[in-house]
């Protein structure tokens, strides 16, 4: 009777894994040297996970999510590899492992070593950058044979030291490739992440896994390039010009050389003195230069309806003949539009046509000859 109920207690054996944890990938089932597998025991499978049936180091099946009774109809491998001639009471030597299919996301990936980068603006540049991303096993059997092997437990740590250096390779590529300027990269996040995972399918699929999203939080300068930058903001802010760069900086060297004291010693104190008397007389060479004014534009010139002399554009009287510049009728001496045909006050024709004798056609004033016809204008 005893004998009978540790058979049966074999029998109504479950196979399962509750997992608890955060970071496992592979899970191996404890089976110790008295535990055997039955047929007729069950085996669950909850989502995000896969069990695999490992028989004498070979790959036997691998059950998707759901619960199975272990038998010879939904086991093929058993009958091919056991041979069973016991029915249900034959016991299954092998090992089960669980591999977690599900979404592991929120993992931190940075570049230990500079990208280097030739920018169109500040030439060979140091790159660095960071941010997260996410995997998963894609194909267990796969997965089994090229990463885990047979080990008890797998974790998220052991397949990152993997797959980094394969995300940092295909951001490399992205950006490098891109040949877009340093400052314009931040613009361009998303189609970066999108290039890395394409490029990076292949690679990952020879794993059984697949790179389900990157995300670029920063990709940054190097220190020096960074104080550059802003110093050139600040210049922009002032101005665009060479001279307030210049007095800029000068201001910068005066407040150094304010703020080294060299402790009651002659000679420093002379060569303190000596370096603030230059930096005083560049200081006050650049605001002369800065402040002198510009030089002011021409005025606008016209000539004289009389003389022709060039003289200021308004100007009521020439300079050279001092003659009125108002338009005046030569009759009543009225002063009369310069558009008008007749004076309005004695009805004085002002303006005569000026056409061609010969042809009529309309001539310019001061014209020698006709445009059309070649005849001398008399």
């Amino acid at each position: 009777m005893g004998l009978f109920s540790g058979i049966k207690k074999q029998l109504l054996k479950v196979i399962e894994w509750k997992d608890e944890s955060k970071d496992t990938v592979v899970y191996r089932f404890p089976l110790t040297d008295r535990d055997e597998i039955m047929t007729s025991s069950t085996l669950v499978v909850r989502e995000s996970q896969c069990a695999i049936f490992v028989h004498k180091g070979q790959i036997a099946d691998v059950f998707g999510p759901g619960t199975y009774k272990l038998e010879t109809q939904n086991i093929p491998f058993l009958t091919k590899l056991l041979s069973l001639k016991y029915g249900f009471e034959s016991p299954i030597k092998a090992e089960v492992y669980y591999v977690n299919t599900k979404q592991f996301v929120g993992q931190k990936w940075g570049t230990q070593n500079p990208i280097m980068m030739r920018d169109a603006e500040f030439g060979n540049v140091r790159l660095r950058g960071f941010g997260i991303y996410s995997f998963k096993v894609d194909d267990a059997k796969v997965f089994m044979k090229e990463m885990f092997g047979t080990n008890a437990l797998y974790t998220v740590t052991d397949v990152a030291a993997q797959i980094k250096p394969l995300l940092i390779q295909g951001i490399t590529d992205a950006v490098a490739e891109s040949k877009i300027s340093a400052l314009d990269l931040a613009a361009n996040y998303r189609e970066f992440s999108a290039e890395v995972i394409k490029a990076s399918e292949a690679d990952f699929a020879a794993l059984g896994l697949k790179l389900c999203s990157i995300v670029i939080e920063n990709i940054s300068l190097p220190e020096e390039v960074e104080k550059a930058l802003d110093e050139r903001t600040k210049l922009g802010v002032l101005s665009d010009k060479m001279g307030t760069y210049t007095q800029y900086q000068a201001a910068n060297a005066m407040r150094d050389a304010a703020q080294n004291q060299s402790g009651g010693n002659l000679a420093g104190l002379g060569v303190g003195l000596g370096a603030g008397t230059a930096v005083g007389n560049i200081f006050a060479g650049n605001l002369n230069t800065v402040d002198t004014p510009r030089q002011q534009p021409a005025e606008p010139k016209a000539k004289c309806v009389h003389c022709g002399a060039e003289i200021k554009e308004g100007a009521k009287f020439c300079p050279e003949c001092g003659k009125s510049q108002a338009n005046l009728c030569p009759k009543c001496g009225n002063p009369v539009s310069k558009t008008a045909k007749f004076c309005p006050e004695c009805g004085e024709v002002l303006k005569k046509e000026n056409k061609c004798a010969k042809c009529g056609t309309e001539l310019k004033e001061g014209a020698k000859f006709c445009p059309e016809c070649g005849t001398k204008v008399e």
